[in-house]
């Protein structure tokens, strides 16, 4: 069966440096998959060749079975993406700014459509009509992810997703993650949040310096074991 997403001895150089080096992973339908590494580790350039921003040195990746390079277009519109600084506008409160960013997708939504979204991430409904100017940083994310919500496409990328997030809202975001994963979207993450990957991903792959240098699953019914991937980080970092 063809996986939604899938890296083939994935590299990428970048002004004379290598960034990924043979990466090869690929997420199922309905799964959940985390990639972890810290800062350099090349995460978000894994994202962004999924999106065909970037162009692999060697290898390949495919989003429905289909190299990205041959069909751009095909492969952003089955994915919704949330960069880990989201661009959203300040002078348009959280409708508009739901809204514009839907037009410009291509796709339509009812003021009942916003208000759903925005009930699953859980933001005040006093606060929607409020210019994202005066929001937190949690509260824009907020804002984000139900615009990731609202594309309703098969495939969802996540750039440290829970960044700005208070404890709460990163339970109610990983439970959301999970229900979307459980309704069939294939789901990558990428994180320097061992306890956050381990929490929600049904498996963990360690990146280290642009090699896949580790791989956790889920045991039936059980979370990864959060220590024993915090000792893997840990002692690969301190390589």
């Amino acid at each position: 069966m063809t996986s939604p997403l899938e890296a083939r001895s994935l590299s990428l150089d970048r002004d004379g440096n290598t960034v990924l080096d043979n990466v090869s992973f690929s997420v199922a339908k309905g799964e959940i998959f985390a990639l972890l590494g810290g800062n350099g580790a090349g995460k978000s350039s894994t994202l962004l060749t999924f999106l065909g921003f970037l162009e692999p040195s060697g290898g390949a990746v495919l989003v429905n079975g289909k190299t990205v390079g041959s069909d751009v277009a095909s492969a952003r519109s089955a994915i919704a993406y949330l960069p880990e600084a989201t661009s959203l506008y300040g002078h348009m409160n959280a409708y508009e700014n739901l809204d514009y960013f839907l037009n410009l997708a291509g796709r339509s939504a009812t003021q009942a459509d916003y208000d759903t979204a925005l009930d699953r991430v859980a933001l005040p409904r006093e606060a929607r009509s409020r210019r994202l100017q005066f929001f937190s940083k949690g509260m824009r994310q907020k804002t984000a992810i139900a615009l990731a919500l609202l594309r309703e496409t098969p495939i969802l990328l996540l750039d440290e997703p829970t960044s700005g997030l208070d404890p709460v809202a990163i339970d109610e975001f990983h439970d959301l993650v999970k229900d979307l994963a459980g309704a069939g979207q294939t789901i990558l993450m990428v994180t320097h949040d061992v306890y956050g990957a381990c929490q929600v991903a049904d498996r963990v792959g360690l990146l280290r310096r642009g090699q896949l240098v580790g791989s956790f699953a889920a045991e039936k019914g059980k979370r990864i074991d959060t220590e024993t991937v915090h000792a893997a980080f840990a002692e690969r970092e301190a390589v």
